[in-house]
Protein backbone atom coordinates (compact mmCIF):
# COMPACT_ATOMS: atom_id res chain seq x y z
CA UNK A 1 0.00 0.00 0.00
CA UNK A 2 1.28 3.15 -1.60
CA UNK A 3 0.78 6.38 1.08
CA UNK A 4 0.66 10.02 0.30
CA UNK A 5 2.34 11.85 3.17
CA UNK A 6 1.92 15.46 3.15
CA UNK A 7 4.24 17.23 5.24
CA UNK A 8 6.34 19.81 6.03
CA UNK A 9 10.07 19.64 6.87
CA UNK A 10 10.13 22.06 9.53
CA UNK A 11 7.34 20.84 11.67
CA UNK A 12 8.56 18.29 14.84
CA UNK A 13 4.92 17.13 14.22
CA UNK A 14 5.83 15.64 10.67
CA UNK A 15 9.04 14.36 12.06
CA UNK A 16 7.40 12.52 14.45
CA UNK A 17 4.63 10.84 11.97
CA UNK A 18 7.74 10.55 9.66
CA UNK A 19 9.84 8.51 11.94
CA UNK A 20 6.73 6.24 12.67
CA UNK A 21 5.90 5.56 9.20
CA UNK A 22 9.39 4.50 9.06
CA UNK A 23 9.40 2.12 12.10
CA UNK A 24 6.83 0.90 10.35
CA UNK A 25 8.08 -0.16 7.24
CA UNK A 26 5.44 2.02 5.40
CA UNK A 27 6.37 2.89 2.06
CA UNK A 28 5.37 6.55 1.56
CA UNK A 29 5.54 9.26 -1.30
CA UNK A 30 6.39 12.46 0.48
CA UNK A 31 4.67 15.56 -0.64
CA UNK A 32 6.19 19.20 0.80
CA UNK A 33 2.73 20.60 1.99
CA UNK A 34 4.16 24.40 1.02
CA UNK A 35 5.78 24.09 -1.93
CA UNK A 36 3.38 21.63 -3.71
CA UNK A 37 -0.02 22.02 -1.62
CA UNK A 38 -2.92 19.75 -2.57
CA UNK A 39 -4.80 21.05 -5.29
CA UNK A 40 -9.03 22.13 -4.27
CA UNK A 41 -9.72 19.04 -6.19
CA UNK A 42 -7.47 16.84 -3.87
CA UNK A 43 -8.12 18.59 -0.65
CA UNK A 44 -11.62 17.71 -1.51
CA UNK A 45 -11.16 14.36 -1.65
CA UNK A 46 -9.32 14.16 0.92
CA UNK A 47 -11.86 15.52 3.16
CA UNK A 48 -14.58 13.76 2.25
CA UNK A 49 -12.34 10.32 2.45
CA UNK A 50 -11.35 11.65 6.42
CA UNK A 51 -14.97 11.70 7.53
CA UNK A 52 -13.78 14.86 9.67
CA UNK A 53 -15.37 18.31 9.34
CA UNK A 54 -13.92 20.80 7.35
CA UNK A 55 -12.30 22.85 9.90
CA UNK A 56 -10.20 20.04 11.04
CA UNK A 57 -8.26 21.04 8.08
CA UNK A 58 -6.85 24.43 9.19
CA UNK A 59 -3.91 24.58 10.88
CA UNK A 60 -5.20 27.05 13.91
CA UNK A 61 -1.95 27.01 15.84
CA UNK A 62 0.26 28.43 12.66
CA UNK A 63 0.72 32.30 11.68
CA UNK A 64 -1.15 32.78 9.03
CA UNK A 65 -4.22 31.51 9.87
CA UNK A 66 -4.19 34.31 12.88
CA UNK A 67 -2.88 36.66 10.13
CA UNK A 68 -5.62 36.03 8.10
CA UNK A 69 -7.77 35.97 11.36
CA UNK A 70 -9.76 33.10 10.12
CA UNK A 71 -10.83 32.05 13.70
CA UNK A 72 -13.69 34.44 13.23
CA UNK A 73 -14.22 33.63 9.58
CA UNK A 74 -14.43 29.82 9.41
CA UNK A 75 -17.52 29.69 12.05
CA UNK A 76 -19.87 31.03 9.02
CA UNK A 77 -18.03 30.03 5.91
CA UNK A 78 -19.93 27.69 3.12
CA UNK A 79 -17.39 24.09 2.76
CA UNK A 80 -16.42 25.94 -0.68
CA UNK A 81 -14.83 28.78 0.71
CA UNK A 82 -13.10 26.84 3.32
CA UNK A 83 -11.64 24.42 0.54
CA UNK A 84 -10.97 27.84 -1.42
CA UNK A 85 -8.95 29.29 1.37
CA UNK A 86 -6.98 25.78 2.39
CA UNK A 87 -5.87 25.75 -1.17
CA UNK A 88 -4.71 29.19 -1.53
CA UNK A 89 -1.54 28.74 0.82
CA UNK A 90 -0.20 25.30 2.30
CA UNK A 91 0.59 26.95 5.50
CA UNK A 92 -3.06 26.78 6.11
CA UNK A 93 -3.13 23.29 6.26
CA UNK A 94 -3.00 20.95 9.36
CA UNK A 95 -0.16 18.39 8.88
CA UNK A 96 1.11 15.61 8.28
CA UNK A 97 -1.54 14.46 6.26
CA UNK A 98 -1.38 10.60 5.40
CA UNK A 99 -3.53 9.23 2.36
CA UNK A 100 -3.71 5.92 0.50
CA UNK A 101 -6.87 7.53 -1.65
CA UNK A 102 -8.99 6.06 0.32
CA UNK A 103 -8.31 6.31 3.88
CA UNK A 104 -7.21 9.87 5.39
CA UNK A 105 -5.16 11.07 8.87
CA UNK A 106 -4.69 14.71 9.50
CA UNK A 107 -2.18 16.03 12.22
CA UNK A 108 -0.42 12.80 14.31
CA UNK A 109 -1.81 11.05 17.00
CA UNK A 110 0.16 7.80 17.26
CA UNK A 111 -3.42 5.31 18.18
CA UNK A 112 -4.52 6.80 14.74
CA UNK A 113 -1.96 6.18 12.98
CA UNK A 114 -2.10 3.08 13.99
CA UNK A 115 -5.85 1.83 14.05
CA UNK A 116 -5.22 3.51 10.45
CA UNK A 117 -2.25 2.09 8.55
CA UNK A 118 -0.84 -0.99 10.68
Amino acid sequence: MALTFYWYPKCGTCRKAKKWLEDHELSYDEVHIVENPPSRTELEDLYKNSGLEIKKFFNTSGQRYRDLGLKDRIKDATDEELLGLLASDGMLIKRPIVTDSKRVTVGFKEEAFENTWV
